[in-house]
């Protein structure tokens, strides 16, 4: 633009650009003609990037102005399929030239071989990931309909058509009762032995997490007189001073009262039965074995109730289900064997563990062992795998001849026994509704 076409552009007529002439020399003039064309192209420019400084931060945008900017919306379903195809993305570049195969949305199921000290070791590993299916839950099962039953891992898996299952917790091998922690749709089961670690599954907002810790319960038995502390609940005696509390879901009797005790029978609040031998356990209500001298005045007693509380970690967790030890806690390597009481399955053997990752992805892990082409591991080892897996919690769930995965109809790995032998409890994973297959 030529200057007298800027001068033209301020309004200047040609009358007043001729008396300008006439009264600037011409070097001046040359210099303030200069001085509008900087001057012009800072306003321009600094139109510019106050237009663009309001796009990007609103807090130079002006009163009457509106950021006309739209933000693109993503449904839940459009983000779900993008999370499938993430997952399947970062699951084959996790397990390059790896034998993998999807049995639904968000499940992995991965097959391979490792060589530890030069020996062989087989692995069966499932990665879920619920973002990329929402349809998927995951919850504990028990065997039977009571706690005291024993199944195939099969039978149990076809009681909510899984498409995965692993066995987990321990269980006394005599009658199927399970060892530990075990909690089912908010309803206690079982209670914890040695605060040995559980893995619990938290369901809110349409989404899942996962939390690991020891489990501590606090069981109390109230009455109109007195508060009483139970010691366990569904669990084998293991002192004669305990005081513990059965439940139908125990089964229809009680065990035997311990050496100077007896048991009792609570239905509607009150002790209805009393006997050192085994007692029918009321559907409605329960029955708590303790020494004789502590039912003797709590028969006397009216409105008999009991309260369990659980440790923070757990607090508003749908299922829980303990075992261990720990594998790997806060991203490192951590086997708590001597304190959880574990020191005899220290071995090379075979093993089922369980973990999450810092995505809150499940990882479940078999492997074979007591073979020739699969020797089994050591904790420290499982250990050191669930690690190098991406878990950042990880802990071990019963193992040896119990460890057996169930993957869409078929048993995926080698138990000594043909389909796995009869275990108490297994960590399922099934689908309430068949996604979309947009």
């Amino acid at each position: 633009m030529s200057a007298a076409e800027l001068l033209t552009s301020m309004n200047c007529t040609s009358g007043q650009i001729g008396q300008i002439k006439q009264k600037v020399p011409p070097a001046t003039l040359k210099t303030i003609v200069l001085a509008t064309i900087v001057t012009l192209c800072i306003t321009v420019i600094s139109g510019v990037c106050s237009k663009a400084l309001s796009s990007s931060h609103p807090i130079f945008i002006g009163d009457n102005q509106v950021n006309e900017e739209k933000i693109a919306y993503v449904s839940p379903l459009q983000n779900e399929i993008i999370n499938r195809e993430n997952f399947v993305q970062r699951i084959s570049k996790k397990y390059p030239a790896k034998c993998i195969t999807y049995p639904a949305y968000g499940i992995a199921h991965i097959k391979l071989t490792k060589y530890i000290n030069q020996k062989p070791v087989k692995i069966n590993i499932v990665e879920i990931d619920k973002s990329a299916n929402s349809a998927l839950n995951i919850k504990p099962e028990i065997a039977g309909t009571k706690l005291s039953s024993r199944a195939q891992i099969r039978t149990i898996a076809q009681k909510n058509n899984s498409i995965v299952a692993v066995n987990a917790g321990y269980f006394k091998p005599q009658t199927g009762v399970p060892l530990g922690a075990l909690v089912i749709d908010k309803q206690v089961l079982t209670g914890p032995i040695y605060n040995r670690v559980g893995i619990g599954i938290i369901e809110e907002n349409n989404q899942t997490r996962f939390v690991m810790d020891k489990v501590v319960m606090n069981i109390t038995i109230h009455s109109n007189k007195s508060i009483l502390k139970a010691d366990n609940i569904n669990q084998p005696r293991m002192l004669s001073t305990y005081t513990i509390i059965y439940t139908p879901q125990w089964g229809n009797t009680s065990p035997m009262a311990p050496k100077y005790g007896k048991v009792a029978a609570v239905s509607n609040g009150k002790i209805i039965a009393m006997s050192a031998n085994q007692i029918t356990i009321p559907k409605d209500g329960f029955v708590i074995s303790a020494p004789a001298k502590i039912l003797d005045k709590l028969a006397l007693e009216r409105n008999i109730t009991y309260d369990i509380r659980i440790n923070e970690t757990f607090k508003n967790a749908d299922h829980i289900i303990g075992a261990g030890p720990y594998l790997v806690k806060d991203g490192e390597v951590f086997v708590d064997v001597n304190e959880q009481k574990l020191s005899s399955i220290t071995g090379k053997n075979p093993r089922s563990a369980v973990g999450y990752n810092d995505k809150n992805e499940l990882i479940i892990v078999t492997i074979d062992g007591r073979e020739e082409n699969s020797v089994g591991v050591t904790l420290t080892q499982l250990a050191h795998i669930m690690k190098g897996l991406g878990c950042t919690y990880a802990m071990n769930f019963d193992g040896g001849g119990s460890s057996v995965i169930y993957v869409n109809g078929k048993i995926t790995n080698s138990p000594a026994q043909t389909g796995g032998i009869s275990i108490s409890n297994a960590l399922t994973v099934y689908e309430t509704t068949q996604p979309s297959q947009t």
